[in-house]
C-alpha cells in the first residue's frame, strides 16, 4: 500500500515538473513581438509555397482571420503539454484590409503515456463570425467553444464546415497534429508593447485603429477576399 502511494506521488511530482518545464519553455519562446511577427511571416510564406496547400492558397483570402503559431512546442512523459505564442490578423470584409497583428498564447495539457518532444508550426483559418468572436474573448478552447476541423491538404482536398480550420506541420510534413482542446488567450502586455500604448484586441483586429510598420511586410502578403465569395457564418 505504501509502495503504491509512493509511486503515485512520484508520478504526480514528475507530471507537475514536466508541466512547468513545458510551459516555461514556450512562455519565453519569443520575448520580442517583432521577432514573433518576422517568424510568423516566414511560416506563412512557406505554407503558401507548399505544393500540398492548393486549397489553403485559394481560400485564405476568404478567411475572417488568420492565426499563426510559428513554434508550437510539445513534450510528454506521463503528462503531455504543448504551447506557443502566435499572432492573429483579422480581415475587414467591407474594405478587404487586414489588421495589424494581435498577440496570443496557445497551450494545452493532456494526460497519457507519451515520450519525447517536437516542434510544430500551426496556422488556424478563422472562417466564421463565431470564430472571430471567440478570438476576441479573454480565453477560449478550440473544439469546445468553437467548431474545429482539420484544414484540407492535397490537390483534391475539400473543407469541412467549421468555425476554425487548423493546419499543422512538423518536420516539414502536414497532418497528425491535433489542437483539439487547446486554450487561446491574448498576450496583453505584448500587444501594449508592440503598439506603444494600452490597446485591446478589438482595437487591433476589428476597429483597426492601431498600426506598426514592423508588420507591414506580413500584411502585404496576405491575400484579400475575392469578390462574391461566400463565407461561413457571414
Amino acid at each position: 500500500m505504501r509502495t503504491s502511494r509512493k509511486n503515485i506521488m512520484m508520478k504526480l511530482l514528475i507530471a507537475v515538473t514536466l508541466f512547468s518545464t513545458v510551459h516555461s519553455s514556450h512562455a519565453e519562446d519569443f520575448t520580442k513581438p517583432d521577432e514573433l511577427v518576422l517568424k510568423s511571416e516566414a511560416v506563412f510564406k512557406s505554407f503558401m509555397t507548399d505544393p500540398n496547400m492548393d486549397w489553403f492558397r485559394n481560400n485564405i483570402g476568404n478567411a475572417k482571420g488568420i492565426f499563426i503559431v510559428p513554434q508550437m512546442i510539445r513534450g510528454g512523459l506521463i503528462i503531455g503539454g504543448s504551447g506557443g505564442s502566435g499572432i492573429l490578423l483579422g480581415q475587414d470584409y467591407k474594405t478587404g484590409n487586414w489588421s495589424y497583428p494581435a498577440f496570443y498564447t496557445m497551450g494545452s495539457v493532456s494526460f497519457g503515456l507519451q515520450i519525447g518532444a517536437d516542434v510544430s508550426e500551426i496556422i488556424l483559418m478563422v472562417m466564421t463570425n463565431k470564430g472571430m468572436e471567440a478570438m476576441l474573448s479573454t480565453e477560449f478552447k478550440l473544439g469546445g467553444d468553437v467548431a474545429l476541423a482539420a484544414g484540407p491538404v492535397g490537390a483534391s482536398a475539400k473543407a469541412q464546415t467549421a468555425d476554425v480550420l487548423a493546419y499543422g506541420r512538423s518536420k516539414g510534413a502536414f497532418g497528425g497534429i491535433s489542437v483539439e482542446g487547446a486554450v487561446i488567450k491574448p498576450r496583453y502586455k505584448m500587444n501594449n508593447s508592440f503598439y506603444g500604448k494600452e490597446v485591446s484586441v478589438v482595437d487591433i483586429l476589428i476597429n483597426q485603429t492601431v498600426s506598426n510598420p514592423q508588420a507591414d511586410n506580413l500584411r502585404s502578403v496576405l491575400p484579400v477576399r475575392k469578390r462574391n465569395a461566400k463565407s461561413l457564418g457571414q
